[in-house]
């Protein structure tokens, strides 16, 4: 059976358990966020496709940086695929012809709903794209790349890589166009967010070298915000990218979040938090660059999007050694997390509570720095009580920590804030780990109060703790039921031996314990057992 407070507890190995769970939970998080990135994005794309969309069509020559085409009214169907499919198998076609046969598929595949997706790729016309990326014409290239940006925001990403785009869009990120640039960057980013081998594909290819390069060098803030975004993808994903290929990124990412430019900002502030997500070499590689204040700072934002991938960088990071945690705490996240756990984002509270937890895993000193903010721990309290379930779970592994790996003091500080009360409001979870954790700190809780002479049993029973945790003796779990028996058996039997069903009532010149004395003490002889041995306690 687990030792849940061992794992949690453990000043050698701190994090254990909550570790391997805020991982999975921020796994669960990051796929669900990349989808919707990802769709996010393409309705951008589409949205231009029906208003704007033919400004952004690059010309050949200008004097500093391509600019927009005439624009064209021409609409398309799915019914003109075949005679557009057509003008790429003409030998005489020209470039113009090319041009206007690719710019159509672009717009087919750029409608807001149901793009004919499977018609393109049925009509043979993919490798025709790819093929056209190294068109001479930038306009060509664009729309080829536009085109396959398309088809790789849908569930057919992989036939985009399978058809071998993605060297023809590394090598594009080198374009003297910054349109173009930025249109392949689109389209690597759709590849590596889908899969983690399409991201490790889109790595092993050289994409992130030129990508940086635009980062230290943007042309425009559409082609750095895409770029960065693009970065972020390929940061992300478990199995994670071996460090040695995405760690050169890191101090681009860390100068990007000083910048004034939320989307920048927000996507370098993932990219961090998904290369921290590990063990400490990780973690050391984006700390090293002295980036924790700047991500502290960033807590401030009145733009959730930017707290969330901070906050859950911070929350990497003190989920590794005691002095980096140390480093997170000097640089002043706690004086941070009451105003976080008021926000009313759930998910931005549930991280604060998970970050506070490892620091609350840490040392004495670390746990002295979350007691010294009794309004922090007031609000965490308040969390284990009363917020949703995800949140209250997160919550409860603080109050636990502390009481589990504090000290004397730091316990009974933390009953005087109103723990007794929050942690049996939790006795009745169905979650067998989190009652396990809640008996492991109230278990320590007595225990203190016991060393110490403090009526700590009697506060569990004035909350209802004591007919809660009698009700887990039913429990099915074999931990739960244990460590419930062993609670009752150690700290809820009658002291001195006594037990109220047993205490003797005087009739006449005899004693009755609970019985009457014709039934109970028959005899001479065992009523001179019952004075000579004294009662034992009776246990529940």
């Amino acid at each position: 059976m687990v030792d849940y407070r061992a794992n949690r507890g453990n000043r050698d190995f701190k994090k254990g358990l909550d570790a391997e769970k805020g991982r999975r939970n921020r796994n669960d998080t990051r796929l669900q966020l990349r989808k919707s990135k990802k769709e996010e994005g393409l309705q951008k794309r589409r949205a231009m496709a029906n208003t704007q969309v033919e400004a952004a069509v690059p010309e050949v020559e200008d004097s500093n940086r391509n600019v927009a085409a005439v624009p064209s009214i021409q609409t398309y169907t799915s019914a003109d695929i075949p005679s557009l499919a057509e003008t790429f198998r003409k030998v005489n076609a020209t470039t113009e012809d090319i041009l206007n046969a690719v710019t159509g598929f672009r717009k087919l595949l750029s409608v807001e709903k149901n793009p004919p997706v499977q018609e393109v790729i049925s009509a043979n016309v993919l490798p025709n794209f790819i093929q056209l990326l190294m068109h001479p014409d930038p306009k060509v290239q664009f729309e080829a790349a536009w085109a396959l940006t398309n088809v790789a925001s849908t569930e057919f990403t992989r036939t985009v890589a399978q058809y071998g785009a993605i060297p023809n869009l590394v090598q594009l990120l080198l374009s003297g166009n910054p349109d173009v640039r930025e249109q392949s960057a689109w389209c690597l980013g759709n590849i590596a967010g889908d899969a983690t081998d399409l991201r490790d594909m889109v790595l092993e290819a050289g994409a992130l070298e030129p990508m940086l390069k635009n980062v230290a060098e943007p042309a425009n803030k559409g082609l750095l915000n895409n770029v960065v975004w693009a970065i972020s993808n390929l940061c992300r994903g478990k199995p994670q990218p071996n460090l040695a290929l995405v760690e050169p990124a890191v101090p681009h990412l860390a100068k990007l979040i000083h910048e004034n430019n939320s989307p920048a900002v927000m996507d370098a502030c993932w990219a961090i938090s998904y290369i921290s997500d590990g063990d400490d070499a990780r973690i050391d590689a984006v700390m090293n660059t002295g980036v924790t204040p700047a991500l502290i700072k960033l807590l401030g934002s009145s733009n959730s999007s930017i707290v969330t991938p901070a906050l859950r960088a911070l929350g990497n990071f003190v989920s590794g050694n005691e002095h980096q945690t140390q480093g997170v705490v000097d640089a002043g996240v706690i004086e941070c997390a009451q105003m976080l756990l008021e926000h009313p984002k759930r998910s931005v509270r549930k991280e604060t509570c998970w970050l506070l937890s490892n620091i609350a895993a840490g040392n004495t000193e670390q746990i002295s720095s979350i007691i010294r903010k009794p309004q922090t721990i007031r609000a965490v309290l308040g969390l284990v009580e009363r917020a949703e379930w995800e949140v209250r779970k997160e919550a409860t592994w603080v109050i636990s920590n502390i009481c589990t790996g504090g000290q004397t003091n730091h316990v009974h500080d933390i009953v005087e804030l109103g723990a007794i009360n929050a942690l049996c409001s939790v006795i009745d979870a169905a979650d067998p780990k989190i009652l396990m954790i809640v008996l492991d700190a109230i278990e320590s809780i007595l225990r203190v109060g016991k060393l110490s002479s403090r009526d700590y049993v009697g506060y569990v029973d004035e909350c209802d703790g004591l007919d809660k945790i009698e009700s887990l003796q039913e429990h099915e779990n074999d931990a739960v039921y244990k460590k419930t028996v062993g609670i009752i058996e150690t700290y809820f039997g009658v002291e001195d031996g006594e037990d109220e069903n047993l205490v003797p009532e005087i009739n006449g010149d005899q004693f009755a314990f609970g019985l009457p004395v014709s039934k109970t003490l028959e005899t001479g002889d065992m009523m001179q057992q019952h004075e000579q041995q004294p009662l034992q306690p009776f246990n529940f």
